[in-house]
Formats: structure tokens, C-alpha cells, sequence
């Protein structure tokens, strides 16, 4: 039986979010292919997850039983996780900056060595799923892409390097049945990879 860590990062309803109209079918697909596998839903907004401030930083240091070793233990005791954030801004909310401020936690999730810092969360994968409201995946505009690059490179530095991503580029774009079939055909394609993760 695995863990799953399915991070939500948007205020948005489910109904409202196309970013999670597909995030929502990966997980229903997920569930039905892998019945035994522990879900483990977080949305940000309701946790209310917040920037790390002085006392909080000097907490993380104090070996104090703190806020960010709770989420910091809870992530690394999953096999998969899940991260479904909209483009905001070239990148993702910020919310999820923050959170991955939490996790990214010395002695939990990565360690100091002579030869540098090195991962603590071998053989374990993620997913991010996202829409974007142009088109980010081609020159010129990829170089702007912030979001997954960042996600990519924090999970990386901590050993996650089985890494995917999910799509739906032009959401600003595309309109009526042109939008309904580009979020469809994304969420064909979440189900799809739901079977094999």
C-alpha cells in the first residue's frame, strides 16, 4: 500500500478551478486502479498555510515539535505526491512557495554533507498538475515558465526526481467548447496516467 499527497494550491473552488477539474479526475481515477493507497488530501487555503516569519524561523532551529517538522514529517512519509497549482504570475501562488518553505526541513527532507546537500526522499514521484492562460511550453514564453521549474528543482534537491506534468495551456485564450475540450482532453489524459503512477 502507498501514500498519497495530493496538494491543492488555489482559493478557487473545485467547480471554478480548471486546474482542478483535472487534479479532481486524477484522483477519482487513482482511486479506483489503486483501491488499498491512503489519499491524503492538503489544501493550502484551509490549512492556512503562512510565510515564515523570525520566530517561526528560530523555532525550525530550536528542536522545538513545530508547525513546519509536522508538515516536513508528513511529507516525508508519503510515496507520491500530487500538486495541482494554477500559472499565477509566470509561477505558482505563493502559498505554495511557503509551504515548500515548511518542508524543505534539514535533517527531515534533506541533509548537509561535505559533498553538499543531499536528498532525503529517494524513490519517490510527484505529479504537478497545472493550467497556464498562454502558451508556456514553446520559445518565446518558456523561458518565462516559473512554476514548474521551481517545483521540479525544490523536489529534485530533495531526491524526488521521478517528476511529471500535466497541462492546459491557453485557458485565457480559448473559449466555450474550445476551452471545454482542451480542460477534457487534459483530463483524459490525467486518468490515463493515474493507472501507471
Amino acid at each position: 500500500m502507498s501514500k498519497l499527497l495530493y496538494i491543492k494550491a488555489n482559493p478557487k473552488r473545485d467547480e471554478d478551478s480548471n486546474t482542478f477539474k483535472i487534479s479532481e479526475s486524477f484522483t477519482e481515477a487513482y482511486k479506483k486502479a489503486n483501491p488499498n493507497d491512503e489519499i491524503i488530501t492538503l489544501d493550502l487555503y484551509k490549512e492556512g498555510i503562512k510565510f515564515l516569519d523570525e520566530e517561526m524561523l528560530k523555532d525550525m532551529f530550536s528542536g522545538k515539535d513545530t508547525i513546519m517538522l509536522k508538515y516536513a514529517k508528513e511529507f516525508l512519509q508519503v510515496d507520491k505526491y500530487v500538486i495541482a497549482a494554477p500559472m499565477w504570475n509566470l509561477g505558482s501562488p505563493a502559498i505554495l512557495k511557503a509551504y515548500f518553505d515548511y518542508v524543505t526541513y534539514v535533517g527531515i527532507t534533506f541533509k548537509y554533507t561535505e559533498q553538499g546537500a543531499v536528498g532525503l526522499l529517494q524513490n519517490k514521484k510527484a505529479l504537478f498538475i497545472t493550467t497556464t492562460g498562454g502558451n508556456y511550453t514553446e520559445a518565446p514564453m518558456k523561458d518565462y515558465e516559473m512554476g514548474e521549474r521551481y517545483l521540479k528543482t525544490i523536489l529534485g534537491f530533495m531526491g524526488v526526481t521521478d517528476f511529471t506534468t500535466i497541462s492546459s495551456e491557453l485557458t485565457n485564450v480559448l473559449q466555450g467548447e474550445e476551452l471545454d475540450k482542451s480542460i477534457n482532453e487534459s483530463i483524459e489524459e490525467a486518468k490515463k496516467f493515474a493507472s501507471r503512477f
